[in-house]
Order: C-alpha cells, then structure tokens, then sequence
C-alpha cells in the first residue's frame, strides 16, 4: 500500500474502538492522523481536536483550525458514533423522538462535516478523499438469531442510517469526482467487545472465518482507500466482515 506520508487526515470518533486503531495505522502509514473526539481536550500540537460532531459550530471550528495549522485537510474518516441514551432499545420501545435524534446525530452529521471538508477540498485544487463506516446491516437485513439466549438487539435506525450513508457515499463520489475527490465507505462485520458469551458463539458459527472482527482488522482497510494506492476507487463499498455478507 502507497504511504500516507503528509496527507492531514481526520477521524472523528477517534478515541473509539475503531476510531484508536484507525489513528495508529494511519500513522503507521506516516499519515498526520487527527483525532477528533468530544472526550478529549484540545491540544493540536498532539494532533487532538474536542470535536462534537452534532455541534455545526465545533465541527466548522475543527475543519478551520486544521486548515489554520496544517494550511489544508486531506482525508475525512467519519467513524464518530454518538447516540441516544436509550440506543439499543427494541423496535416496538422506541419513540418517534429518539429515531429522529438519532438519524440526526449519526446521518445528518456525517452530510454536515462532509459537505464542508468537500468544499474544501475543491478549493483547494488537490486531491482529496473521505471514508465513510457503514456497516454490514446497511447492506443486508439483520440476522436476529445471534442475539439469542441475549438481552442484546440491534437497533432499527441502525439498519435505516447506515444504508443511508452508503448511498449517500455513492451520491458524493459521482458528484465530487470531477474534482479529483474520492469518497468510499468501509463496512465491517460484528467486532468483538466483551459481548455475552452467547451473541459471541452464535455470531462466530456463522460467519465464514469463525471469529469476530477486530479493530486491526478494520483499519488498514480505511488507510487503504484514503492512500493513493486507491486513487481509481471512487463510491465503493468495502466489506470487512470475515464473509458474513456471503452467506
């Protein structure tokens, strides 16, 4: 895979799950990987941002302050995954309210930072690309069975906002190719942490390669299509998912 030596490249969510391996393998690719997370302090210095994306003044004031450093922004992950506290509830518990706010934090979220990256990278004339993390249930329905002998589900607007993305990724990346801009989306399988024993056992008979994804899994796959070694990859959906989507 070609480097990501001196892109500027921002994650949201980066103090996740996903988002810490997303970090470190960017930068194992020499990147300037970006954390931008609402649990941390600003410190730019360390290339740490406190971001809210459901905030439209801290995610203009995150994009200004990148291209006020760094003088331009080169890769957009948007991985960042707030929600509810009620998220998890099952279909029939949940109220119009929470769907709403949920759609807004994670789906409207992600056209807001991304409209404004966009422009900026147009303006700037050079190359760009963004990532956006969908996931398996974006593209298939949901199997509920490995959530058997479980108190666990998955939630409703999960299905809804994540196949919301991937097309809206496919939307940009026809709309924005002109300028040389690249937008993809990565789709990764169930990753494991901690979950009950059940959901774990009945998910790894399923899926092709016996296990759960882990979160080294996900991230070279995100460094790949933000890399020049993926410059002629543009609306494309990549399943990380051990063969899940196959069966």
């Amino acid at each position: 895979m070609s480097d990501l030596q001196e892109k500027i490249i921002l994650v949201t969510g980066g103090s996740g799950l996903l988002g810490r391996a997303m970090l470190d393998n960017i930068r194992q690719n020499k990147g300037t990987a970006i954390n931008g997370d609402i649990t941390i302090e600003d410190n730019i210095k360390q290339h740490n941002l406190r971001l809210d994306i459901t905030d439209s003044a801290s995610i203009k004031s995150t994009i200004q302050r990148i291209i006020d450093h760094y003088g331009r922004i080169d890769g957009l992950v948007n991985n960042a995954y707030p929600r509810t506290s009620d998220w998890g509830n099952k279909f029939e518990d949940v109220s119009l309210e929470s769907w709403r706010q949920n759609v807004d934090y994670q789906m409207n979220s992600v056209f807001e930072i991304s409209q404004l990256v966009l422009e900026t990278m147009k303006a700037q004339g050079t190359r760009g690309a963004i990532v956006n993390i969908a996931s398996i249930y974006g593209v298939q329905g949901n199997d509920f069975t490995v959530y058997d002998g479980t108190d666990l589900t998955s939630p409703a607007a999960y299905a809804a906002i994540k196949g919301g993305v991937i097309n809206f990724t496919r939307y940009l990346a026809a709309y924005y190719g002109p300028h040389r801009i690249r937008v993809n989306c990565v789709s990764p399988g169930g990753i494991f942490n901690h979950q009950a024993e059940a959901f774990v056992k009945n998910y790894e008979h399923k899926v092709p390669l016996k296990r759960m994804g882990k979160p080294e899994d996900i991230a070279p796959a995100v460094s790949f299509l933000l890399s020049d070694a993926a410059a002629y990859i543009t609306g494309h959906n990549l399943m990380v998912d051990g063969g899940w989507s196959i069966v």
